[in-house]
């Protein structure tokens, strides 16, 4: 059986972490990828030991085309292909009234994560397109707020539009070449995903908000992942059925 190969951003820690553990324990070769080497690193030592072997760790800054480019390439010439890119790296802020909001971090977020995608998803069509067998599968990690903000949130939620806007784009211009795109929108995981403990409401009111395990996350990611070529799950909402999201803003 072929080695399947992925790259997975922000795989230091949290989302990334975790989805790359669940694809190491699914037999894929994941390159793990994000600014620091450490992390990255401590990652493939947590992988069971029979696997870690197909963990690889390759710092990049993703929102540095010249970095992107070098760690695909190094993929091209190490594997020869690649045939899964999970897009889940992202530079957070505090929630902030939008008047207060830097010019500084508006671009930092939206660097890392609507630039980025778009960067590693330019590299990833322009490798999988060329392989053989061609094509591959995209997965961008979203958020609820892509289509239910959060109060205090412009940063993030515009940038998280924006990948709303790459996956459909990327969904209908992979066709052609057989690349799969879609995006999985994750709801609170851990409590220790979630800095404060309690999150502003539409209302101005603070509320603790229920939260899920983040194996629910993995085992979404891990099944999208899976998928024969030719197969996609365009978009997925996973969250806790008690979080406030239906019927906020």
């Amino acid at each position: 059986m072929a080695v399947k190969t992925a790259v997975v951003t922000g795989a230091g820690s949290g989302i990334g972490r975790a989805c790359a553990l669940g694809l190491l324990a699914d037999g894929w070769t994941v390159v793990l990828t994000g600014r620091r080497k450490d992390p990255l690193e401590e990652t493939a030592r947590l992988a069971p030991d029979v696997d870690r072997g197909h963990a690889v760790a390759v710092s990049a800054d993703i929102t540095d085309p010249a970095a992107v480019d070098d760690l695909f390439a190094g993929v091209a010439d190490r594997f020869g292909r690649l045939d899964l890119l999970f897009n889940n790296a992202a530079d957070t802020m505090p929630y902030t009234p939008t008047e207060d909001v830097s010019t500084e971090d508006w671009h930092r977020v939206m660097d890392s994560i609507a630039t980025g995608t778009f960067l590693c998803s330019r590299a990833a069509f322009r490798l999988m397109k060329q392989q053989s067998p061609r094509g591959g599968r995209i997965i961008n990690n979203g958020a609820p707020s892509a289509q239910a903000p959060r109060p205090d949130s412009i940063a993030f939620t515009a940038a998280k539009h924006a990948v709303a806007g790459l996956t459909r784009s990327l969904s209908l211009d992979g066709r052609r070449y057989d690349i799969s795109c879609g995006q999985i929108d994750i709801g609170n995981v851990t409590p220790q995903d979630r800095p404060q403990p309690s999150v502003r409401q539409a209302d101005d009111s603070l509320r603790v908000e229920p939260t899920m395990d983040m194996q629910h996350v993995v085992d979404m990611v891990r099944t999208m992942a899976a998928l024969p070529v030719g197969v996609n799950i365009q978009s997925v909402l996973i969250m806790p059925s008690s979080m406030p999201y239906i019927g906020r803003g």
